[in-house]
Formats: C-alpha cells, sequence, structure tokens
C-alpha cells in the first residue's frame, strides 16, 4: 500500500504534498514543508494561490487560512510569526459577530470550483471559524482575534441543532481544544447524535458522503468516540480497500482534471496519516482499534 502510494504522490502530487509525505514516511525535516507552504502566503499573512485546489486565485481566503494552519498544525507546532499574520489577516475580514466566512465574495471573479463560485452566503460561519480557533488553542497561541471567534463559536455551538459534515468537523475540533472544558463536554454530549448524524455509516456509501474517519482522523479525536469499534473497522477496511491501481485515493468532489490531481495527492497524503494512525499501515491484530476514553458528561 505504502510503496504504490508513494509511487503516486512521486508521479502526481505537487511539491506541498510530496513534502508532507516525505515528513511524515521518510524522515524528511518539517522546514522543507514549511518553506513550500509559505509560497501559499500572502502578504496579507492569509493564504489563497490554489493551496485548496479548487479556489485557484491568488488572494487570500479564510477557509485556504484554516487549511494552512491545519498543514502546520499537522507537523506538530503553529509557529507564532504566521499566526500572527494569519490572525491579522483574519481580523481584517471579520464580521461584527466576530466570525469569518469560509470564502469572501471576491471569489465569484476567480478560477474555483463551481460550488464556490457559485457560493452566495458570505456571513460568518462556525467552518472555518470554530476549526481556526480551535487550532490556535491547542497550541496555546493568544491572540484578540482567536478570542472573539471562540465567543462567536461558543454561541453558534450552543444554538446548534442541525449540521453538515465539514461544520461537524470545525465543531469537533473546536470542542476538543476550548478552554472551558466543562462546557465543551457537555456540549460535545448533547450534540453527538447530531453530530454523527452527518456521516453515513455504510461503508459502500458513494457519492459525496463523509465517513466516521472525516470527523474521528484519529484515534485519540473526540468524535472517535461516536462510533462503534465496528464501525470504525469497517470505514478502515473500505478506505484501505478505495486505493487505486495508481496508488492514489480519489477525492469526493470533482471539478477540472489538474486541481482534481491536486486534490487527490494531498488526499492520498490524508488517506495515509489516518491509515497510520489506526495502526493499519502496519495491521493490528483483527478487531484491535485504538479507542479513547469518552470525554465525561458535565
Amino acid at each position: 500500500m505504502l510503496h504504490a502510494a508513494e509511487h503516486f504522490i512521486a508521479r502526481n502530487a505537487r511539491l506541498l504534498d510530496r513534502y508532507r509525505y516525505a515528513h511524515h514516511f521518510r524522515s524528511e525535516p518539517a522546514r522543507t514543508v514549511r518553506a513550500v507552504l509559505n509560497t501559499y502566503r500572502n502578504v496579507d499573512g492569509g493564504y489563497g494561490n490554489a493551496l485548496h485546489p479548487e479556489l485557484r486565485g491568488h488572494g487570500s481566503q479564510p477557509i485556504v487560512t484554516a487549511r494552512a494552519l491545519r498543514i502546520l498544525d499537522e507537523l506538530g507546532y503553529l509557529p507564532a510569526s504566521l499566526v500572527d499574520a494569519a490572525c491579522r489577516y483574519l481580523r481584517s475580514v471579520t464580521q461584527p459577530d466576530g466570525g469569518v466566512p469560509p470564502v469572501l465574495p471576491n471569489v465569484r471573479y476567480t478560477e474555483s470550483a463551481p460550488w464556490w463560485r457559485e457560493h452566495d452566503d458570505f456571513a460568518s460561519a462556525l467552518n472555518p471559524t470554530a476549526a481556526i480557533a480551535g487550532l490556535l488553542h491547542k497550541h496555546r497561541a493568544t491572540s484578540e482575534w482567536r478570542d472573539r471567534a471562540t465567543a462567536f463559536s461558543w454561541q453558534r455551538i450552543s444554538a446548534l441543532n442541525w449540521t453538515d459534515a465539514e461544520e461537524a468537523e470545525a465543531v469537533c475540533l473546536f470542542l476538543q481544544h476550548a478552554p472551558d472544558q466543562e462546557r465543551a463536554r457537555a456540549e460535545f454530549a448533547r450534540l453527538a447524535p447530531v453530530l454523527r448524524a452527518t456521516v453515513a455509516l455504510d461503508p459502500a456509501a458513494h457519492g459525496r458522503a463523509h465517513t466516521p474517519l472525516d470527523l474521528a482522523r484519529r484515534p485519540d479525536d473526540w468524535a472517535r468516540t461516536l462510533f462503534t469499534d465496528a464501525e470504525i473497522n469497517a470505514h478502515l477496511d473500505a478506505l484501505a480497500a478505495a486505493q487505486e491501481e495508481d496508488g492514489g485515493w480519489r477525492y469526493r468532489d470533482t471539478w477540472s482534471p489538474g486541481p482534481d490531481m491536486e486534490q487527490r495527492g494531498a488526499y492520498t497524503v490524508d488517506c495515509l496519516l489516518t491509515l497510520r494512525a489506526y495502526g493499519r499501515l502496519s495491521r493490528p491484530a483483527s478487531g484491535s482499534v485504538p479507542r479513547p476514553t469518552p470525554p465525561a458528561r458535565a
């Protein structure tokens, strides 16, 4: 599996994802990933320039900045200089309620996937506001923007009764790392059925279906406790089996051949990291799935 994926990445992935793979599986220093990631950063401190393959414009976008912080988190820490710059950008696009939208109206005038180009809701959203705030709390990165985003996230989460998988991922990330853990555990317990309902439990589901592994990328994620061992095992089996003959994994959304291949390269690294986190690159004994202690109810 790993050998085939490495060949796919070498043939098809962009430089960033080649270095991500080299860092995680070939002991390449993290600084090489950060150096390449820095080429996607703009002078305003945000990220654009097709870091998110579906958004091809040069200008910074909040959801692309969130992706950059995810990659930095993947490397183990968020450099203070990059956090300060990102928060400076986020402050410039923050709504009065303290949140940011996924994309800004200028997305309509740049090359982007149709679902982004036709996007017409530019109000504050938990995705990506809560995800970014959660990452900043995780790494104890302080900023005025983080505190405003935290207040916004708590307000929205407390009123949440329905969500989708991408927003659910942002909510889980925020709750796991929010400083008020008593409140976070209470909200997680309240929302557990709602969060679980955002994914397809059938491993054979096709189309744009999200899976439990989209919420629980690692066995120590709080979202892991939403699913049984059997459910996680079944989806790990399905994820491993979904590797294609060329060695890569196919992303759920398709748009244009170039961006689609870039997305496949990034997604292939993501899949390998998930499989490794659950012990599936060196498969554990049958039925053995790492499982965290559920967050205690308030």
